[in-house]
């Protein structure tokens, strides 16, 4: 039987995606579950994905096996940009194909595959497809990375409304408070997010990231099972 996988999206570039996907899978690591992260494309480095290497280091573990093998970061590009440019400057292109037989390759070795996106929910893999549909074609459910600074409404909004249109399933949205924020607007804004989430007819958690720390709870109100 192959272990499921949670896309983990942002509603922005910065936004925590990565400290989110990193401390989740620490915390289903603690509960014994047999857990991996892929990033679906990294740009601006090479060899094994940033962010995959922050991913370890969260977690708490080395470099691991299916790293090497390349399969948890499948798709590398040296030009910091959109993975479309970032590809296109190579000479070359995100090959979907590749990126979806790693993926599978980890279903087969674990039970749950946190995949980090890239930039926001509309960040273009390909001229032709952007991240959004990548998820929604490959019927993954989605963890929407969220905070309370000035103008997350709109972004957040957007972000779910993307999904409401494409049918995507939200598992949960991360309160990333990683910034000095003012709590009147902190407040507002995360009832705001719930009151539309709500709307769109998600009922699921708002879980709070605060100081690097994720609410210890957060995988079990997740039900990642």
């Amino acid at each position: 039987m192959s272990g499921i996988v949670l896309a983990v999206a942002g509603i922005d570039t910065g936004i925590g995606k990565t400290y989110t996907t990193g401390l989740l899978a620490k915390a289903l690591l603690q509960q014994g579950k047999k857990v991996i992260t892929q990033k679906i494309v990294q740009t601006g480095c090479e060899g094994i994905a940033e962010d995959i290497l922050e991913h370890r280091r969260l977690m708490g573990i080395g470099v691991q096996e299916v790293d090497r093998e390349g399969l948890t970061g499948p798709s590398v590009f040296r030009y910091p940009a959109s993975p479309h440019l970032s590809a296109r400057l190579e000479g070359s292109e995100v090959d979907l194909h590749r990126i979806s037989h790693a993926t599978l390759a980890l279903q087969q070795r674990y039970d749950l595959v946190l995949l980090e996106g890239v930039g926001g929910l509309l960040v273009p893999l390909t001229a032709e497809l952007l991240f959004a549909d990548y998820i929604r074609d490959a019927g993954y459910s989605l963890l929407l990375v969220t905070s309370p600074r000035l103008g997350s409404i709109n972004h957040t909004l957007l972000s779910i409304e993307a999904c409401r249109h494409r049918g995507i399933a939200i598992r949960g949205v991360v309160y990333n408070c990683f910034q000095h924020i003012d709590k009147l607007i902190a407040d507002d804004t995360r009832e705001v997010i719930l009151h539309y989430l709500a709307r769109a007819g998600y009922v699921v958690p708002l879980i709070d990231l605060h100081e690097g720390q994720l609410d210890q709870d957060a995988a079990a109100r997740l039900s990642l099972s």
